[in-house]
């Protein structure tokens, strides 16, 4: 067996071949990126080498690094990870002539899998049913648009080297093609190194599900079923589940074999995923084979038990497959939500910055559940505009479906983030969805559930009393430890037009409140006290987590998705409050400002110039992708602020109206 390996990635993925390494008894090098210098993987690795600036393009893409970090350390393999140089065949290749191994398939299968337009080729010469498209290079945007009318819109524009939801585009008109093909060809050449582009028919309401497969350089290949990852955002796969709600034996069995056959037919030796897009009839159709490691392997791990990340090192190291397809069983089902650092309540951008408070939910078992949190981030981490924006991937197992989700709700209870933006509250408001519930999805989940963006849940009944019970214990606790002479049991409990009079008794740990139509509930095993940001308790016996901070007069608190914030007046205060106008909200209206802070690619307009409605002014880049800013009304120009090149803050005025 190897006795060192080079990790080739950095973040999550470094930290959990890390761990896989560790128990295996192997040494680990990772290279790092200035930005880097600091990060978790850096402090578990046995050794690690710096490899030049924050850039992917400085770094993490450098072949010519990456060997010499080999030599330097005497590591005998690498290990790609996913992204930067996991599906690069000349990568594969360059290893192989150092005398080094790549912890992956032969550049063979790389190059006929890997490519997203020779795949498509390959698949079709197979016979494998495949979404229809144009199978081809494409030169420019009058050669997209030419493409695009003959397959008829709805098209999706997608680099060839593309992974990780990067470089595609939906086109739902000529409009859109214009603008995206460019976007396309940029994110790709930024992100791959590759700005070849294809385009295919976009196909409404599918299901995204994929066949985990593994080979070994003797001819063995089996899947370890399907995973549903139909829960995207702008094609970036954001809650993925083992095994599919939709399948039933005879057409897992069917996708399965389709699988096996295809990564038999090019010698696959390693870890990879054939992916399809299926109806909701259980059609389906080759979309691309990943030809590395995917980023949600950790919920076919937890119903398989198998550790792809040792396999891998274990088929590259020359040994055989120690199990069958018959010896593969689904035990339970898992659910992984992408703990991704942008705000849900502003259109999902980008949300750079520092982790001030990350307090992951404890790992292990949680009743007849488990909790696992793969992350590569520690409190006070910088979450870098360089790299992808993930902070963590939260997975759990049920025994079954219903079981997966529950236990997923409580972890992202206890999942607590301060510093920047982040996406818990909208994962949990999808946890509670009767529609995800159901497991009727689709890829156009998001876009239908949400169709004006994301803007947290009314409290429900039950909430509400929680809200208002947590609350009160939280005053009733800072009341008696600043001013024991104020503490009383009559109060009024004020949400928004929520006004409820209670009555409060306290016995330490356990409060009981009573609303004045009757109801009594009971906080008990509270565990909290002033400065901590997270009160657990029960509330008639169920447990539960909330998010809390002080807020003027009273607290602001999230339970999941649902944000309140709750006063705890006296009668007499309570009746003064309802007299208090509301605050107006600044007039930004003769502004366009920058939805996130990013680099400025491009400002377009200039002082005097007439802009329409929709008219794209900037492009504005963060985390290796592109995105178009739009003028919301008519006007014309008075200033614009920054130029190309500049660094913007969220807020920041890119451009003013007279």
């Amino acid at each position: 067996m190897f006795t060192k390996i080079l990790i080739a990635n950095r973040g999550e993925i470094a930290v959990r071949i890390i761990k896989t390494c560790r128990r295996m008894g192997i040494a680990t090098v990772v290279v790092y990126s200035e930005a880097d210098a600091d990060s978790m993987a850096v402090e578990m690795a046995d050794e690690s080498v710096f490899i030049g600036g924050s850039p992917a393009a400085e770094s993490y893409l450098v072949a010519d690094k990456i060997v010499a970090a080999c030599r330097a350390t005497g590591a005998q393999a690498v290990h790609p990870g996913f992204g930067f140089l996991s599906e690069n065949a000349g990568f594969a290749k360059r290893l192989a002539d150092e005398g080094l191994v790549f912890i992956g398939p032969n550049p063979k299968a790389i190059e006929a899998m890997g490519d997203k337009i020779e795949s498509k080729k390959f698949a079709a010469k197979a016979g494998v049913s495949t979404v229809p498209g144009h199978v081809g290079e494409i030169d420019d945007v009058a050669h997209a648009l030419k493409i695009a009318g003959e397959i008829g819109y709805p098209v999706m524009i997608k680099a060839s080297a593309g992974g990780g939801g990067k470089g595609i585009r939906v086109a739902w008109n000529e409009k859109d093609v214009e603008e995206g093909f460019p976007a396309v060809r940029a994110e790709a050449k930024a992100s791959f190194g590759d700005d070849r582009i294809f385009i295919e028919k976009f196909i409404e309401s599918p299901r995204h599900i994929e066949i985990q497969v593994l080979g070994d350089k003797h001819g063995n290949v089996v899947h370890l079923f399907e995973r549903e990852c139909s829960i995207q955002r702008r094609n970036q796969k954001v809650i993925e589940e083992a095994p599919s709600p939709l399948l039933d034996e005879a057409t897992r069995a069917a996708m399965g074999a389709q699988a096996v056959a295809l990564a038999q037919a090019v010698n696959y030796d390693s870890a990879g995923t054939v992916e399809f897009v299926a109806g909701q009839d259980k059609s389906f159709f080759f979309l691309e084979m990943n030809t590395r490691l995917q980023v949600e392997h950790p919920v076919t791990e937890l119903i398989t038990g198998v550790d792809l990340v040792e396999q891998m090192i274990r088929v590259a190291y020359g040994e055989k497959l120690a199990f069958q397809q018959s010896d593969l069983a689904i035990n339970g089902w898992a659910i992984e939500s992408r703990i991704y650092a942008e705000d849900p309540y502003r259109g999902f951008l980008p949300s750079i910055g520092r982790l001030v408070r990350y307090s992951p939910p404890h790992e292990g078992d949680a009743g007849a559940a488990k909790v696992r949190n793969d992350a590569g981030v520690r409190e006070g981490d910088e979450i870098s505009m360089f790299y992808d924006p993930m902070i963590s991937k939260l997975s759990t197992w049920g025994p079954d479906r219903k079981g997966a989700i529950a236990a997923m709700g409580r972890a992202l209870e206890d999942f607590h983030i301060e510093g920047l933006g982040q996406n818990i509250p909208f994962l949990a408001a999808v946890m509670d969805q009767e529609r995800f519930v159901s497991g009727k999805l689709s890829t156009n989940y998001i876009k239908d559930e949400f169709p004006d963006g994301f803007r947290g849940v009314e409290p429900t009944a039950a909430q509400r009393d929680l809200m208002a019970a947590t609350a009160c214990a939280m005053h009733r606790r800072l009341t008696a430890r600043s001013a024991p002479q104020l503490v009383r049991d009559e109060w009024v409990v004020v949400a928004g037009e929520d006004h409820r009079k209670v009555r409060v008794a306290n016995g330490g740990d356990h409060v009981s409140l009573t609303f004045e139509d009757g109801r009594t509930v009971q906080l008990t095993e509270i565990n909290w006290r002033p400065g901590l940001p997270l009160f657990k308790a029960k509330l008639d016996g169920r447990p539960f987590t909330a998010s809390v901070r002080p807020a003027a007069e009273g607290f602001q608190i999230r339970h999941r998705a649902a944000l309140a914030h709750v006063l705890v007046l006296t009668p007499r205060s309570a009746e003064l409050h309802q007299k208090l106008p509301p605050k107006k909200a600044a007039d930004t209206s003769k502004m366009i400002l920058s939805p996130m802070p990013g680099l400025v690619v491009s400002l377009d307009v200039e002082p005097g110039q007439t802009v329409q409605a929709g008219q794209a002014v900037a492009v504005v880049e963060a985390m290796k992708m592109q995105n178009i800013i739009r003028a919301e009304r008519e006007g014309v120009v008075k200033t614009v602020g920054p130029k190309a090149g500049d660094s913007v803050a969220a807020d920041e005025v890119l451009v003013e109206f007279a």
